[in-house]
């Protein structure tokens, strides 16, 4: 007789890990499924490592308070190092507002519990020593933000997760669901079908494509982002710098040094660039290098050493979408992570397993209201 799976995960990246290693620990039988050759292989090891939980509303600022607090102490709790470092983040001010609306959404952060500050330009500079002085009005600093490897903290999860039960079916592409009753009884793959009580799509890219084949229209559409990193050097700047100016060709540009001592940076195209396309181009460098020596001359001397493209899986508003299908009871959708999937990983991956075991507290029915399905997606995520 075969097996049924209490749980099947879609997706092996960084929401399907963190949340298949916590059903595991939870009692559940799970099966992780994805067409790629191993963990982590899309977007997850694409992404740059900055966590923050520097956002503007409730939701997201609490899901990565979370996953904050899990990268911090993974090393002492689990016992791999992912290279987590507190290094904070920043958004400089050059323009009265731009500081105006970094002040005003403080005042919304702090509420929800975010420690920020305002450092003055002279403050500023001494944590980004040799930073554009010229015209720099201020910037925010929150300083329990961090990054860590993204590579480092799939694998952990991933070698976590096996010891855990998760099994892992890799090469192998989801192409359909059995329904019967308004619910999901078995997932259809190129290889075979795998019945469950339950399916979570954590497919990233392909999440509008998984939902379809329940008859949902998930409003997910991939677009593409660019990112480089240098030669390793002596740490001389702490925070990730964030400068919001548009400019031709980017809506904004950010950079910070890794725990190696690299310095890692990526722009945010303007107009979007729509599809999945993994070749690098040849203006991203010039583009973002530019825009980075106009704030930060120190480092025009640094040797890049790659530059490489992926993808933010967008929604209309900038806001995931996070939620059991009224349709299909038994699919819970947690997609459309608009490129910060990473960071909300640990902490999404938590809530996923609370909403499985329908165990949800008060604070994720209040943080579930900013990741609704249904919602009208009219809105707008400040710092998406």
């Amino acid at each position: 007789m075969s097996k049924t799976y209490d749980v099947i995960v879609i997706g092996a990246g960084s929401i399907g890990l963190p949340a298949a290693y916590y059903l595991a620990k939870s009692g559940k039988s799970v099966l992780v499924i994805d067409p790629t050759h191993g963990p982590g292989q899309e977007n997850n090891k694409k992404a740059i490592g900055g966590v923050r939980a520097t956002h503007s509303d409730f939701g997201k600022i609490s899901v990565c308070l979370r996953s904050i607090e899990i990268m911090r102490t993974w090393q002492q709790e689990m016992g791999d190092d992912i290279g987590w470092m507190s290094n904070g983040y920043s958004y400089p001010a050059y323009r009265e507002q731009d500081a105006k609306a970094l002040q005003d959404l403080m005042k919304v952060q702090l509420s929800f519990g975010l420690n920020i500050k305002w450092l003055s330009p002279q403050e500023y500079n001494e944590i980004v020593p040799g930073i554009r002085m010229e015209g720099l009005i201020g910037s925010t600093f929150s300083p329990e933000d961090g990054s860590c490897s993204p590579l480092m903290m799939a694998s952990s999860y991933y070698f976590h997760a096996l010891k855990a039960g998760v099994e892992f079916s890799f090469n192998e592409t989801v192409t359909g669901f059995e329904i019967a009753n308004a619910k999901v009884t078995s997932v259809r793959t190129n290889k075979g079908s795998y019945a469950c009580a339950q399916v979570v799509n954590a497919s990233g890219n392909n999440a509008r494509e998984i939902g379809q084949y329940a008859g949902l229209d998930l409003p997910v559409f991939p677009d593409n982002h660019e990112a480089g990193i240098t030669e390793p050097v002596t740490r001389f700047f702490e925070p990730m710098v964030i400068d919001m100016r548009k400019a031709p060709g980017s809506a904004n540009f950010y950079f910070y040094q890794n725990h190696e001592g690299q310095v890692v940076f990526c722009i945010t195209p303007e107009p979007a660039i729509l599809g999945i396309d993994n070749r690098s181009t040849s203006e991203f460098l010039p583009m973002c290098s530019k825009r980075m020596l106009e704030i930060y001359p120190r480092l025009r001397n640094l040797k890049v050493r790659r530059t490489w493209r992926g993808q933010y899986p967008m929604t209309p508003d900038g806001f995931p979408i996070v939620g059991i299908s009224k349709e299909v009871p038994n699919l819970l959708n947690a997609v459309g992570m608009c490129g910060q999937g990473f960071m909300l990983g640990p902490g999404m991956g938590e809530l996923i397993t609370r909403m499985c075991n329908d165990a949800v507290t008060a604070d994720d029915i209040r943080e579930l209201k900013s990741f609704d399905p249904y919602r009208e997606f009219s809105g707008e995520e400040k710092f998406k």
